[in-house]
C-alpha cells in the first residue's frame, strides 16, 4: 500500500481478504486522511475526494514538510511499525443481545438499518462512518436507548439512488457492521473505548438525548487528530490554505483546536457545578497576570508530547509557535500573579470557582531599551485577537454612572431609585481555566467596556462627526488600560469608573445566576455565593450589592446587610497606612450617588456599634470610621469599608498579617478578633 500512486488510493474502510475482513494498514489510514475531506465522517470517509496540491509547492510549509509530502509519513509509520509488536487479539463474537436488521418495508424511499446492543462510546460515530465506507448515503438516523444499552436506526441508500436490493451488497453490509461490533466489543473489555463524557439528568428530552449521543466521548489526543483538528482551524475558521500557513496562523490553529478541548472539559465542569449547586467561590480582582496560555494548557492536559510531534510532522515546531503568543499581561506583579496563581489551584483542587476581572485593551506595557534607558510603549496584545477567549456577546449588563437620586414610597416603604446620567454595557469575555492532572476547567470572565448606545446618527448627520462617536470612545476608554494615572482628579475619575464598571457587572452575573437557580429565595445566598476581594481595589461591591438587593430586589437593610457580611472576604496586601485605598467624598457623591448614600448608613450603624463598645471614645470612633476628616477634606476608606463589611479578613504571610493586626488595623482586631486570619501564599 505503501507504494500506491496518489490517484488509486484505496477508498473502502474495510477490505476483503480471503473470505475475511482485513483492517486497513496505518499509512492507508494516513494517506486516506490528507486526501479526503478533513471534515468528513472519519478517516475513511467515503466522500468526493479533493484535488491534490501540486508536490511542489509544499516545499516549504503545509501538510508535509519535505517536496514528498508522503515519504514523510512513510517515513513515520514505519518507525512506529519497527517500535511496536504486533500480535494477534482473540475477536470475542457479537453479544448474544446484539442485533442488526434491515428493512426495506418500512419506508418507501430507504432501507432502515436497525442495530442495538450494549452502549459503546464513540459507536455513533463508528457505524454511521463505517455506512459511509460502504457507499450508502444516511440520510437520518433515530438514536433510542439508556446507559447501558443502544438501539439506532439508519435510515440509508445506495450513492447512487434507491434502497439496497443486491444480496451481496446486503450480505457485505452486514458483515461490515458485524466486524465493527466486535471490535468495539474488544476495545471495550480491553478499557479502550475512549473516555466518555459525563451524562447530566437534567432536562432530558429527545434531542438532548441525540446530542449526548453525537458527543459522547472527549476529544482524541492521538498525533492524527491532533493535526486534523490543527488543519480543520487552518482551513475552516481562519481561511488559510491547509498547504501554506506561517508560524503564527500555525499558533492560532494550535490554539483553537486546544481550545476546544478546554470547551469540552469548561461546557461539563459548568454542567455539573449547576445540577449539583455547591457553594461558589469568586474571586474579584483587577489583576490577572496570566501569561501565555499555550504551553501551561498543554502541560495541564498532559499532551505536551503528542502536540509537540503532530506540529514537528506538519513541518512545524512547538517552541517556536510558542513564541509568537502575547502575553496576557492584565496585571503589575505579584497581585496580578497571586490571582492567575489561584485560578490554576482552585482548577486542580476541583473547585467550584470563577475569577473576575477587566479585559484590558493594552497590556501593561511594551519595554525597549534604548542608548541604556527603559522606554515604555503601549503593549496592545490583542492587536490579532485572542484565541483562547470565547466572546460572549449574550452576557451584557448595564452600568451606570452619576446622575441622582430618588426616593418614593411603595406599600408604606421608601423605595430609592438611581437616575443614572451616563450608561455603558459591560460585555463578558471567557477565558478556560483548566486544572492539572483532572478534567475540571473553570472560568476567568473579563468585561470590556461597550457604548449602550453604539452611534450617534443624529450628529453624524448634522455634520458633528465627533460628537457621533464620543459615546463610544467614553466607553471602551473603561477597560482600556490598567491602572490609568491617578494624580490628577480625570484619573482618580477614571480609576474609580473601572472599579465600579467590573464589581457591578460580576455581582448582577453572580445575582443573575443565583436567581435563576434559586428563584425568590434569599435565605440560601450566604451558603451558595462567596466573594473573595482581592484587595482594596473591588471594595466597592460592598456597597453595589447592598444597592442590588434592597434597590431592585426590595430587600430591607438588615437583611441585606447580613447577605453582605457572610459573603464577602477580603485579602489585604500592604503594610503602610499612606498605601491603603481612599476616595474623595466629593468624587463618590458624584460618580456613585446611591453607593455614597448607602456607605454614609453603614458607617454610621457600624460606629454605633463602636460606641456601644468603647462608649464615648471619639478618638477611637475618629480612627474606625468608614469616612476619613482631615484637613478638612473627607475620604472614603475603603479597606475599612472592606472589613466592616466581610466575614473574614487575611494576610499574606504569617509576619504580614502579625503586622497588620498591630498596625494599620490594630483597632479593628481589637473589636473583631476572630475576623483575622493568615493565608501565607506562595509555592
Amino acid at each position: 500500500s505503501r507504494r500506491l500512486p496518489h490517484a488509486r488510493v484505496v477508498s473502502s474502510g474495510l477490505t476483503r481478504s480471503c473470505g475475511s475482513f482485513r483492517a486497513p494498514t496505518g499509512c492507508e489510514k494516513a494517506v486516506r486522511m490528507l486526501r479526503h475531506p478533513i471534515a468528513g465522517a472519519g478517516l475513511l470517509s467515503r466522500g468526493a475526494s479533493r484535488p491534490p496540491a501540486k508536490l511542489p509547492t509544499l516545499a516549504k510549509r503545509g501538510v508535509g514538510r519535505p517536496v514528498d509530502s508522503f515519504a514523510a509519513l512513510r517515513s513515520s509509520v514505519s518507525r512506529q511499525q519497527r517500535s511496536v509488536r504486533v500480535r494477534s487479539v482473540a475477536q470475542p463474537e457479537v453479544a448474544p443481545s446484539t442485533k442488526i436488521e434491515l428493512d426495506n418495508a418500512v419506508d418507501s424511499k430507504y432501507t432502515v438499518i436497525e442495530i442495538s446492543g450494549a452502549k459503546v462510546p464513540g459507536l455513533l460515530h463508528s457505524i454511521s462512518g463505517a455506512l459511509r465506507d460502504l457507499g450508502l448515503e444516511v440520510a437520518k438516523a433515530t438514536v433510542e436507548g439508556d446507559d447501558s444499552s443502544f438501539d439506532d436506526k439508519f435510515y440509508v441508500q445506495r450513492e447512487s439512488g434507491g434502497k439496497l436490493t443486491d444480496d451481496q451488497q446486503i450480505k457485505e453490509v452486514i458483515m461490515a457492521l458485524e466486524a465493527l461490533l466486535k471490535a468495539k466489543a474488544t476495545i471495550k473489555a480491553q478499557g479502550r473505548a475512549g473516555t466518555s463524557r459525563p451524562q447530566f439528568a437534567s432536562n432530558i428530552t429527545t434531542s438532548t438525548k441525540r446530542m449526548q449521543t453525537l458527543m459522547d466521548t472527549y476529544m482524541k489526543n492521538d498525533v492524527l487528530s491532533i493535526q486534523e483538528g490543527i488543519i480543520n482551524h487552518v482551513e475552516y475558521t481562519m481561511a488559510r490554505s491547509r498547504y501554506k500557513f506561517d508560524d503564527f496562523e500555525a499558533y492560532q490553529a494550535t490554539s483553537l483546536s486546544l481550545r476546544d478541548r478546554l470547551i469540552e472539559r469548561w461546557n461539563d465542569t459548568q454542567t455539573f457545578i449547576k445540577e449539583q449547586d455547591p457553594k461558589r467561590v469568586y474571586y474579584m480582582s483587577m489583576e490577572f497576570l496570566m501569561g501565555r496560555s499555550l504551553l501551561n494548557t498543554l502541560y495541564n492536559l498532559d499532551i505536551h508530547g503528542p502536540y509537540s510531534e503532530a506540529l514537528h510532522e506538519l513541518g512545524y515546531e512547538l517552541e517556536q509557535i510558542a513564541e509568537r503568543e502575547r502575553d496576557a499581561a492584565l496585571g503589575n506583579g505579584g497581585l496580578g500573579r497571586l490571582a492567575s496563581c489561584f485560578l490554576d489551584s482552585m482548577a486542580t483542587l476541583n473547585l467550584p470557582a470563577w475569577g473576575y476581572g477587566i479585559r484590558y485593551s493594552y497590556g501593561m506595557f511594551r519595554q525597549s531599551i534604548v542608548n541604556g534607558f527603559q522606554h515604555e510603549q503601549p503593549d496592545y496584545w490583542l492587536n490579532f485577537g485572542n484565541p483562547w477567549e470565547i466572546e460572549r456577546l449574550i452576557v451584557q449588563y448595564p452600568i451606570k454612572f452619576y446622575g441622582h437620586v430618588s426616593v418614593a414610597n411603595e406599600d408604606g416603604r421608601q423605595v430609592f431609585k438611581w437616575n443614572a446620567g451616563e450608561q455603558v454595557t459591560a460585555v463578558a469575555y471567557d477565558n478556560p481555566i483548566p486544572g492539572f492532572g483532572t478534567r475540571n476547567c473553570i472560568n476567568l470572565r473579563l468585561w470590556a467596556a461597550k457604548p449602550a448606545k453604539e452611534f450617534d446618527l443624529e450628529a453624524f448627520n448634522t455634520g458633528d462627526y465627533v460628537a457621533a462617536i464620543l459615546s463610544k470612545q467614553r466607553a471602551e476608554t473603561l477597560s482600556s488600560v490598567l491602572y490609568p494615572d491617578d494624580r490628577t482628579y480625570e484619573g482618580k475619575e477614571l480609576r474609580l469608573k473601572q472599579q465600579h464598571f467590573f464589581v457591578s457587572a460580576t455581582v448582577q452575573d453572580v445575582v443573575r445566576r443565583y436567581v435563576e437557580s434559586h428563584p425568590g429565595d434569599w435565605d440560601q445566598f450566604a451558603s451558595k455565593v462567596s466573594f473573595q476581594l482581592n484587595d482594596t481595589h473591588p471594595t466597592i461591591a460592598v456597597a453595589e450589592l447592598m444597592r442590588q438587593l434592597m434597590d431592585d430586589h426590595r430587600l430591607g437593610w438588615t437583611k441585606s446587610f447580613d447577605i453582605c457580611n457572610g459573603v464577602f472576604a477580603f485579602t489585604n496586601h500592604t503594610v503602610l497606612p499612606e498605601a491603603l485605598e481612599k476616595w474623595p467624598i466629593g468624587l463618590m457623591e458624584k460618580l456613585l450617588p446611591r453607593h455614597m448614600q448607602i456607605i454614609y448608613d453603614m458607617n454610621y450603624r457600624f460606629l454605633q456599634q463602636v460606641r456601644s463598645r468603647y462608649g464615648d471614645d471619639w478618638e477611637r470612633i475618629g480612627r474606625m470610621s468608614i469616612i476619613e476628616d482631615a484637613n478638612g477634606e473627607k475620604f472614603v476608606r475603603m479597606a475599612y469599608l472592606a472589613v466592616v463589611a466581610s466575614h473574614t479578613v487575611n494576610g499574606v504571610a504569617a509576619i504580614h498579617s502579625e503586622i497588620i493586626k498591630d498596625t494599620i488595623f490594630k483597632d479593628f482586631y481589637e473589636m473583631f478578633p476572630d475576623k483575622f486570619q493568615n493565608k501565607t501564599n506562595g509555592v
